[in-house]
């Protein structure tokens, strides 16, 4: 599973969630793309879960990109715990999504095979996405 091999603080705030992905929101490597219509956390077995539905289909042909990576460290207190006694240890990671950010990027594959590998990852995710297609090369434009 995706995590950070080490990090400068172990434990880090919730944060907010507003605003659209200005970064990452944009077809890089592949010619067709998953991208999310919503702010989520996405955690290291959604985003497992999605990758192992996707290669799965594909059987080895074409290629796969990963655009997201789990950093943010999520904490949770121990069951029946008071109130108070410091912040809990961390459980598990994710990674902040934004409305626009790519998550998986495909190429080297038909259309049709694509957007059925695409639709299998996305049902393991707990966003709304859509799937994108370049414009020219391999892809034809939406």
């Amino acid at each position: 599973m995706l995590q950070p091999s080490r990090v400068k603080y172990r434990k880090q705030h919730r944060g907010r969630r507003k605003g659209i992905a200005t970064r990452g929101n944009s077809l890089v490597f592949g010619n067709y793309a998953l991208k999310t219509l919503e702010p989520a956390w996405i955690t290291q077995r959604q985003i497992e879960a999605a990758r192992v539905a996707i290669s799965r289909y594909l059987k080895r042909s074409g290629k796969l990109w990963i655009r997201i990576f789990p950093d943010k460290p999520v904490t949770k207190k121990p069951a029946e715990t008071r109130m108070g006694k410091g912040k809990g240890s961390p459980e598990f990671w994710v990674a902040v999504v934004k409305p626009g950010r790519i998550l998986f990027e495909l190429g080297g594959i038909p259309k049709e095979e694509a957007m059925e590998a695409l639709r299998l990852g996305a049902s393991k995710l707990p966003v709304k996405t859509k799937i994108i297609i370049r414009k020219g090369g391999l892809g034809e434009a939406l």
